[in-house]
């Protein structure tokens, strides 16, 4: 059913789709069975809906990634977004162009998802996280409320990053522009716990099933199967 109130320039809408009043829809917009589109929604052109995805008011879906002269990094990205089968968006998630979304994911109100992104199936990106350019977040792995995942950086499977956690690339804090080699943001392998308030300077990688204490500043790689905790983090004992 599409409200007559609704804007959709796309004839690729499944049947017992859903689109409510107000929502804006693109051409080239690809929405599959049982998708439901909530009011004051913007879908813009490329984006592929499997089926039964369910986008909350407010969201939009395939913003092109704009640098306006303000970034040192120029926006580079390829036009389309994929969002997997059963996936809910919150009301003001911000999906930029060229990100995949797994199935079963729930990314919640407010979130925003730059350009160069995926995140694995079954994995939680919850309210108001912001996941910057080129980041890649594994499946089963969950991001809690205001965290911050900085942009070239890698988050396994099964990973659990607690609120309010911190991440950061550039050990030049901006001084010497932007240079692809050296911005690097840090590794989550696997299975990695990190506490809430947690700070994890560019590079650094945590290993598989470790864990990083609340507040601790992670200064370098934490091996494999460790407890880390305090400024800066130090290992205190196997998990």
């Amino acid at each position: 059913m599409i409200s007559s109130y609704a804007v959709v320039k796309t004839d690729r809408v499944s049947q017992d789709a859903e689109i409510r009043e107000f929502a804006v829809i693109a051409e080239d917009v690809t929405i599959g069975p049982g998708c439901i589109i909530h009011p004051h929604v913007v879908i813009e052109s490329g984006v592929v809906l499997e089926e039964e995805v369910e986008i909350f008011s407010g969201a939009v879906i395939g913003k092109v990634p704009k640098g306006a002269g303000a970034t040192a990094r120029q926006p580079e990205f390829k036009q389309g977004v994929k969002i997997g089968r059963c996936t809910s968006i919150g009301p003001h998630a911000v999906i930029f162009q060229d990100v995949v979304i797994g199935q079963h994911c729930l990314i919640g109100d407010g979130a925003s998802i730059r350009e160069q992104c995926a995140i694995g199936d079954y994995s939680l990106i919850s309210r108001y996280v912001t996941i910057n350019y080129n980041t890649t977040v594994g499946h089963h792995t969950k991001i809690m409320d205001l965290t911050h995942i900085t942009g070239n950086m890698k988050v396994g499977n099964n990973v659990f990053v607690s609120i309010l956690v911190s991440t950061t690339n550039d050990n030049a804090i901006g001084t010497q522009g932007y240079r692809e080699e050296e911005i690097r943001g840090p590794y989550i392998q696997d299975g990695a716990m990190i506490g809430c308030g947690a700070k994890l300077l560019p590079g650094v990688v945590v290993g598989s099933g470790s864990i990083v204490g609340a507040g601790a500043v992670v200064t370098k790689d934490i091996p494999n199967g460790k407890l880390a905790i305090g400024m800066p983090a130090r290992v205190i004992r196997d998990v």
